[in-house]
């Protein structure tokens, strides 16, 4: 994994949370040209700022690094879903999951 990672990683949690690079800069209160500086390459976030864009774009920093997981929003509201269902809906839904997994 090396720099160009970051910068992607957040151009596209970006993107499939349908917000311009413009208005994340803005919410984060940095200059409007502050992510699209980091989506050129020009500049990396420090770790500061790089956990207060995960906390924006809604991941965790281990699911941001995690190349695996590629909706981890998606897995948030999934998670959120079944948190209260029974432990024979929960052995269903596991059951579903890995037959669509194959």
């Amino acid at each position: 994994m090396d720099v160009s990672f970051i910068r992607e990683r957040i151009s596209i949690l970006r993107i499939r949370k349908n917000v311009s690079e413009y208005k994340m800069s803005t919410d984060l209160g940095r200059s409007k040209n502050y992510i699209q500086s980091i989506s050129s390459g020009r500049n990396l976030p420090s770790v500061s700022e790089l956990l207060s864009i995960c906390e924006y774009l809604e991941v965790t920093p281990k699911e941001f690094f995690d190349t695996e997981m590629n909706e981890p929003v998606l897995v948030h509201e999934l998670v959120d879903t079944v948190k209260g269902l029974s432990e024979d809906d929960l052995k269903v839904l596991i059951s579903v999951a890995e037959k669509m997994k194959k």
